[in-house]
């Protein structure tokens, strides 16, 4: 990944040895899951969760919620590679849950109670997604939901929606920085694709890896034939400055009538969020929020904050 992500996420994976493994964190009863503070960014939020990793988002995970009439599908948070649920929602969840959503978010693709997740093959995710959202059905009563995903959490739903049942049970899928195309990591992964012990080591770790290089089989399998179906409404929210989904182009879905590709910097040309910065990034949530409710969008406010020179 970039250096720039690489570096706060090395940050954050020391910080993890700490972890102590707990509860999925998934709940199977009606109730309301405990929930961490609101936090400013992914940083911040991933070091709260080293403690408890399981915990939920503000404003997520309230199985009592029922949908209202002006906002009638709950929404699925996504998870990221390596990102536990708290970790990258631990904003845009409270935002969503502000505005009158019911919110849901689960931890998948990891080992249960561990700090990171969304690891294992993106087949496996998504099957656990997929079951997280019939719950998620079952519990509110809404016939559809929609699901807005970071990263992996971006496209991962598309593998439940052609090949798990998704796409009679999802109305919107909203990526944030998704990996629909892949990533060469500026060349990076797509290096190590090439040396196949060096491939298989990093298969060990993280199969979903692996899974997301550019021109891989999964991905290949996963895009062929069209890589959006009728019926579901499609938006990608994506930076110029995203460092690690390279090219940023390749989070894009192919051009069609329910398909929207945004570029942050075409909205606000002072935002220079990166990839980790992107579910914190308030030009991007407000993006999120205009996708769910077209039919009240607003402009997103584009506000310069310089930095502090000390």
């Amino acid at each position: 990944m970039g250096v720039r992500a690489f570096g706060r996420r090395v940050v954050v994976l020391v910080a993890a040895l700490g972890a102590v493994a707990l509860s999925t964190g998934t709940a199977d009863a009606a109730v309301k899951e405990p929930t961490g503070p609101v936090q400013p960014n992914i940083i911040s939020a991933a070091l709260y969760s080293v403690v408890q990793p399981t915990i939920a988002p503000p404003g997520a995970n309230d199985w009592n919620c029922k949908p209202t009439a002006e906002h009638p599908n709950p929404v699925l948070l996504s998870n990221g590679t390596t990102a536990n649920a708290y970790e990258n929602w631990a904003n845009l969840s409270k935002v969503l849950a502000d505005h009158g959503y019911c919110v849901f978010a689960g931890n998948f693709g990891g080992s249960p109670g561990s700090f990171l997740q969304t690891v294992g093959p993106v087949a496996g995710t998504a099957a656990q997604l997929a079951a997280f959202g019939d719950k998620v059905l079952a519990a509110t009563g809404a016939a559809k939901l929609d699901v807005v995903g970071h990263s992996q959490g971006g496209m991962n739903p598309r593998y439940w929606i052609k090949y798990l049942g998704g796409a009679s049970k999802i109305g919107k899928l909203i990526g944030l920085s998704p990996s629909n195309y892949g990533t060469s990591l500026y060349g990076l992964l797509s290096t190590l694709q090439a040396i196949p012990p060096v491939r298989d080591l990093v298969g060990l770790a993280c199969a979903s890896c692996n899974e997301q290089s550019t021109g891989s089989a999964f991905l290949t399998d996963l895009n062929a034939g069209g890589d959006t179906v009728p019926g579901i409404d499609y938006t990608v929210i994506q930076t110029k400055y995203d460092d690690v989904v390279t090219p940023y182009t390749n989070a894009f879905l192919k051009p069609a009538s329910n398909v929207k590709n945004i570029v942050l910097q075409d909205v606000c040309s002072a935002d220079f969020t990166d990839h980790l910065g992107i579910p914190y990034d308030p030009i991007a949530e407000r993006e999120v929020l205009n996708a769910l409710d077209p039919a009240h969008a607003q402009t997103p406010k584009c506000v310069f904050v310089p930095p502090v020179v000390s």
